[in-house]
């Protein structure tokens, strides 16, 4: 009956005089999600529990969050904080990844309750937490594995799979065509986030997953409170619906280059052009020197990077991109940290803890250098030697940032094109120079100079 009376009133509904169609060619937005407010200059920490202290433990880590936060970091994001998976595990602890129940804490990092002891102390101190979150696959001995069988994928024998072309021997991957196991998976996300305060997610292999769920999650989340979501992924359309941020890995990719002296910075110009042409304008890159899979598996940050390293640190600070930081970098951990087995980071003094805290420091005191979609676009400088040097300038509102880099083992001298807002620009130790174009300047071998100025 209800759908007769609307169908009537549509058919005797008055025409507006002279109305005409929406063009179907007026471009819809291109920004991508809503950010929550508080991401706009968020620098991430990636805490490997495991390793993190001598304990390993959750109330370990809590009691270095008064550090980070001293650090400037915004976002901690915790690797899973799950139960192991016991059958086909790899080495003696196995692997985080490999994950036994959604709704429960690894018993040798504590419990539920240090775990929201651990996020009530972050938000006293003004920080959010993320969760790694593993929906693609679960361990062999999780519980679904009796009770819901048909929730797994199976091969032409009718066997469980693990992720194929991969070796990921201790996992099976789930089946996202069952309604079951995605009304299951989004309760046990909604769970952390409703019950123990937990501010998102970091979704592990993001990808593999129907973009349709992340989509519904995203919702259902938000519904609760406004949460923010990083992807390990590379694909730009999830950032319309679902994720806040994705990954940048071929940032760190042209950096390694670079620094063995497989590419010049036309890496980075690759990059950073695929960014802006391709990409939501809202869309926030993670980039980073360093993080559990490149330490574990393709070496710390000074093996992959070499001579790089420090024009790597400074442009992770001042380009497009929420940084991310993992933990130990303020340590200069040198060694590859064990993933399957504890292995704590070896802590000390060491220059790149001040480094770190002085380059957010920088950042934050300058909206310009602010996360998508807030922070201002990167405008290419041009300059005399531009295979060797990288200079561009983040202009808005009344600030702005000039970076000039010399990715090479000699000295060079350039020359400057035109650039935004030409005039005396003050050098991060507090000298000045007059700046526009034809201004010449030198760099040291594999050094950076940042200006800066208001407008």
């Amino acid at each position: 009956m209800l759908r007769s009376l609307v169908a009537a009133s549509l058919l005797f509904a008055p025409v507006a005089a002279h109305t005409k169609p929406a063009d179907p060619y007026a471009p819809a937005s291109f920004e991508g999600i809503k950010h929550p407010a508080w991401s706009r200059q968020a620098v991430i920490y990636q805490i490997n529990t495991r390793q993190f202290t001598p304990d390993g433990t959750l109330k370990a880590a809590t009691a270095q969050i008064p550090r980070l936060k001293s650090m400037g970091v915004d976002i901690l994001w915790l690797m899973p904080i799950h139960p192991i998976g016991e059958k086909n595990r790899k080495g003696t602890m196995g692997s985080p990844y490999s994950v036994r129940d959604y709704r429960a804490v690894n018993p040798e990092l504590g419990t539920t309750a240090d775990l929201r002891a651990f996020v009530d102390a972050a938000h006293a101190q003004g920080m959010h937490v993320i969760l790694d979150w593993v929906a693609n696959h679960t361990a062999w001995d999780h519980k679904w594995v009796t009770q819901h069988p048909d929730w797994y994928v199976h091969d032409w024998k009718g066997d469980h799979v693990s992720t194929p072309w991969w070796d990921w021997s201790d996992i099976i991957d789930l089946d996202y065509s069952k309604a079951g196991l995605r009304r299951e998976m989004a309760g046990a996300m909604a769970y952390w986030v409703r019950d123990v305060g937990v501010d998102g997610f970091r979704a592990d292999v993001a990808g593999y997953v129907p973009p349709d769920f992340w989509n519904q999650v995203r919702r259902d989340l938000n519904r609760i409170k406004p949460v923010w979501m990083l992807g390990e992924f590379n694909h730009r359309d999830l950032h319309m619906t679902s994720f806040d941020a994705s990954y940048g890995w071929a940032w760190a990719e042209a950096l390694q280059k670079i620094g063995k002296g497989e590419a010049d910075t036309g890496a980075l110009y690759g990059f950073y052009s695929e960014n802006e042409s391709a990409w939501p304008t809202g869309a926030q890159r993670m980039i980073f020197t360093s993080n559990h899979d490149e330490n574990a598996w393709s070496g710390t940050e000074f093996e992959r990077m070499g001579p790089a390293l420090p024009n790597a640190f400074a442009l992770l600070f001042t380009s497009e991109g929420v940084p991310l930081i993992y933990n130990g970098q303020e340590a200069g951990n040198d060694k590859r940290l064990k993933f399957f087995e504890k292995d704590p980071i070896v802590w000390k003094a060491h220059p790149n803890g001040a480094l770190i805290a002085d380059w957010i420091a920088f950042r934050d005191r300058h909206h310009a250098l602010d996360n998508a979609p807030w922070g201002a676009r990167m405008v290419q400088v041009k300059n005399s030697d531009a295979q060797k040097v990288f200079s561009f300038v983040r202009s808005k509102d009344g600030d702005a940032v000039l970076v000039v880099q010399n990715y090479s083992a000699e000295p060079r001298t350039v020359t400057l094109g035109e650039l935004p807002q030409p005039g005396s620009w003050s050098e991060r130790d507090g000298a000045t120079l007059d700046i526009k174009k034809g201004t010449s300047m030198t760099l040291a071998p594999w050094s950076t100079r940042v200006f800066r100025r208001t407008y």
